[in-house]
């Protein structure tokens, strides 16, 4: 491409140098897991596959979910993977609209394992984010996106809590873990975070609420409770799958409602989204 940005060293062409996926081949409703095998068990939920395609880390898959066409796009461990995969997500698609499906460590007592956590807005602890907005920018979820993940839960049957996440550069020392071969810069990092009213840690949803943010775009974060960090307790056995399982459905189910969000504000002339535009056509 001789018009091409020197600074970007990359081969020409329109598929994605990481992700492998080219326009056309993604929905404008897009879940994001971390886990790249989560995309496959994700796979089976969906019918009418288009395309499949894993590349390093990244797993993707698109089909249609109860009509609504999707896509699932594994974004790995961490917001220096979010930051590659919105970046190559928006170079080939329109108007996307972004859930994360995620586990996190709860610090509020009376969310118990199981459960999951929908994201308000998220503390930012890592530093991908500081290399596009000052340090003092906040990741705000898309207030459609939060509504619609609260009544998928409900729909769901999954129980539900709301609010501020924080999302660590680490799983270890970086949210206050001990690592008996190293030092630890801030042991009482979840004493503080549950003083300051966060309700959970997590490791990828500030960049994905912030970049989607920039670029204008929709985004909101549901994780099931996968621990306690209150007890130290781990969901453990048959539990495990059956919140993962829940926690997709109802990122699913938010993306299927969002989309239902958008027909209605568009036959309302609408500028946005409110809820006295809400049908009695969301339900399953």
């Amino acid at each position: 491409m001789t018009d091409a940005d020197p600074r970007v060293t990359l081969p020409t062409g329109e598929r994605q140098y990481h992700i492998d996926l080219a326009p056309g081949e993604l929905a404008e409703y897009i879940l994001l897991p971390g886990d790249p095998d989560r995309t496959d068990r994700i796979a089976t939920m969906l019918e009418d596959i288009e395309v499949h395609r894993r590349h390093r880390e990244f797993n993707s898959v698109t089909g249609t979910y109860k009509g609504q066409r999707v896509s699932v796009v594994a974004t790995g461990i961490g917001t220096d993977n979010v930051e590659i995969v919105i970046a190559e997500i928006l170079a080939i698609t329109q108007h996307p609209t972004f859930i994360r499906i995620g586990s996190c460590g709860v610090l509020r007592p009376d969310i118990e394992l199981g459960d999951l956590v929908i994201t308000q807005g998220a503390v930012r602890l890592e530093a991908t984010t500081k290399y596009f907005v000052h340090e003092a920018y906040p990741a705000v979820a898309d207030y459609a996106a939060v509504a619609a993940l609260v009544e998928a839960a409900a729909l769901t049957g999954t129980k539900a809590h709301v609010g501020i996440t924080a999302t660590a550069p680490g799983f270890y020392g970086a949210q206050g873990r001990p690592i008996p071969q190293l030092p630890i810069r801030f042991p009482n990092l979840a004493d503080e975070m549950a003083a300051q009213r966060v309700i959970n840690f997590e490791m990828e949803a500030s960049a994905v609420l912030v970049l989607a943010g920039l670029a204008g775009c929709r985004a909101g974060v549901v994780c099931a409770a996968y621990a306690q960090r209150t007890t130290g307790r781990f969901l453990e056995g048959e539990a495990r799958p059956r919140a993962e399982r829940a926690c997709i459905e109802t990122g699913l189910e938010a993306l299927r409602i969002l989309a239902e969000m958008d027909a209605q504000q568009s036959a309302a002339g609408a500028v946005h989204w409110r809820p006295s535009l809400w049908g009695q056509r969301m339900a399953p």
